[in-house]
């Protein structure tokens, strides 16, 4: 399933019950969640047991992939942010909604892949890496589409893209007050402020 070992499958449903008494959830956030999910399964865990050719990881010994059946497409990402914290383990969701399916997976954050088409030979999850911790970073950054650069960890290069998006929506503000600007002094204020948040991109 999703391009991983045959090994690697099993079938266990988790009733949406359980989570709401894991997380004595209010009524309105179970009526969110039940608008949103129909139905979750774990389909597959990661672990040496079940692919011996990566070993056990420092930090990550073993990680569960979640298919979850999606009533909506538009969901709330707080649901899902929700089911991440379900399991006290490494976890990737696969949100199902009728052809398509998107992967999240939290780390630092939750990161969301864009929607795929999917097939019965569709491989998204290739285990890279001879360890857990470096098969789990190569998912995150291929879900997230992350570009890690050198001397970089995986978390580090996270909170500096999420650092730069803060900067250029900064930019991008400055230069609508700017172009709304009459006053040639507050215009130039504006302007000095831009090239100060340039610098730091």
């Amino acid at each position: 399933m999703y391009g991983l070992p045959q090994t690697t499958e099993v079938r266990k449903q988790l009733p949406k019950k359980a989570i709401y008494a894991k997380f004595e959830l209010k009524p309105s956030q179970r009526e969110s969640f039940d608008a949103d999910i129909a139905r979750i399964d774990i389909v597959a865990v990661v672990s040496p047991s079940t692919v011996p050719a990566v070993a056990q990881g420092e930090n990550i010994k073993e990680f569960y992939v979640l298919a979850v059946q999606l009533k909506r497409k538009e969901y709330d990402a707080k649901n899902i942010a929700l089911l991440s914290r379900l399991i006290p383990q490494k976890m990737v969701i696969a949100l199902h909604f009728e052809e398509q399916v998107q992967f999240a997976i939290s780390h630092t954050k939750l990161i969301t892949s864009d929607w795929k088409h999917l097939t019965p030979n569709s491989s998204f999850l290739i285990l890279q890496g001879l360890t857990l911790d470096s098969v789990w970073d190569n998912i995150v950054i291929s879900i997230g589409d992350i570009h890690v650069e050198q001397s970089k960890s995986v978390a580090e290069q996270i909170s500096a893209d999420d650092q730069r998006a803060k900067l250029l929506a900064q930019i991008a503000t400055l230069e609508r007050k700017m172009a709304n600007e009459k006053q040639p002094r507050r215009k130039r204020e504006y302007f000095e402020q831009i090239k100060k948040i340039k610098s730091q991109i």
